[in-house]
């Protein structure tokens, strides 16, 4: 069973469709979600929390269905939304009863070993805490009544590389038992190259691919050549093209066919190159 399906899911806003968006998340994996701001990350994470109605399509979370099943989904899943900090004259350990109360299988010796593992204090407001510590802290309640499923929307956004490692490391282990699953929307693709087992893409509200990261960076390659050497390229395969003043650079998207590129030197891409192509370079095509 997938953690997630997804088929055709669309919702249309005055300025903003988000078109036919299909992928799923196996079980026991973590997919990366990327995609600019504004692409439909949010939109998309939304509706299979059933915060938002689609106007079509279907979504699957745990084998249940967002519009009729949302409370038994919600005790299955931990969700961590961008900007989703807690009251802030609140203390750690005021949130462990309120949130035992909402779920079953909040476990509160669970909770009380992850804020120690995070150096979290339990007395101290958390107006005063840094903005990596209530990261940590959401990251903690939502691990705590044991859910099968995390999904997280930026989650990592705006934190330093030494709490970022620690929260990676922690999504290692969540996942190791291959019961456990991860979405996991970011804009730092460093963190997802490290440990995000798929990619799925989506740009201006379509998914451009969903695919295995080792396939993904398998698939796409960057080209710098002249003009003329770049004119020799098939143009179904150039995924995006950047001019400058000298050269031409080119993402193309099928690097294992090397004999196409003979005398050429193809580079392997970053998921990172990959977004700024289809951002920035998609229209120059």
């Amino acid at each position: 069973m997938n953690a997630i399906e997804i088929r055709g899911l669309t919702k249309r806003y005055s300025d903003f469709t988000l078109q036919n968006v299909s992928f799923s998340v196996p079980m026991g994996s973590i997919m990366g979600f990327i995609g600019e701001n504004g692409a439909g990350k949010t939109t998309t994470i939304k509706s299979i929390l059933g915060l938002i109605r689609p106007d079509s399509g279907e979504i699957t979370v745990l084998g249940m269905d967002p519009k009729t099943d949302r409370k038994a989904i919600g005790r299955e899943i931990g969700a961590v939304l961008d900007g989703s900090f807690f009251f802030e004259g609140m203390r750690a350990k005021d949130i462990a009863p309120i949130l035992a109360r909402l779920h079953p299988q909040w476990d509160n010796e669970l909770f009380r070993q992850y804020c120690q593992r995070f150096s979290l204090p339990m007395s101290k407001p958390i107006k005063e805490f840094s903005k990596g510590m209530k990261a940590k802290l959401c990251l903690v309640t939502a691990l705590a009544h044991r859910p099968k499923l995390l999904i997280l929307d930026e989650a990592t956004s705006g934190l330093d590389p030494v709490v970022r490692s620690e929260i990676l490391d922690v999504f290692q282990e969540f996942i190791e038992d291959e019961n456990h699953s991860i979405l996991l929307s970011s804009h730092i693709t460093s963190d997802l190259e490290k440990i995000a087992d798929y990619i799925t893409f989506v740009h201006q509200g379509k998914i451009v691919f969903s695919l295995s990261k080792d396939e993904m960076l398998e698939r796409y390659g960057l080209v710098k050549c002249g003009r003329e050497d770049a004119a020799r390229i098939d143009p179904a395969h150039i995924a995006g093209r950047r001019d400058s003043r000298f050269d031409v650079e080119l993402l193309i998207d099928n690097r294992q066919d090397a004999g196409a590129y003979r005398g050429l030197l193809v580079e392997p891409a970053t998921i990172d190159d990959i977004m700024t192509f289809f951002g920035k370079g998609a229209e120059n095509k």
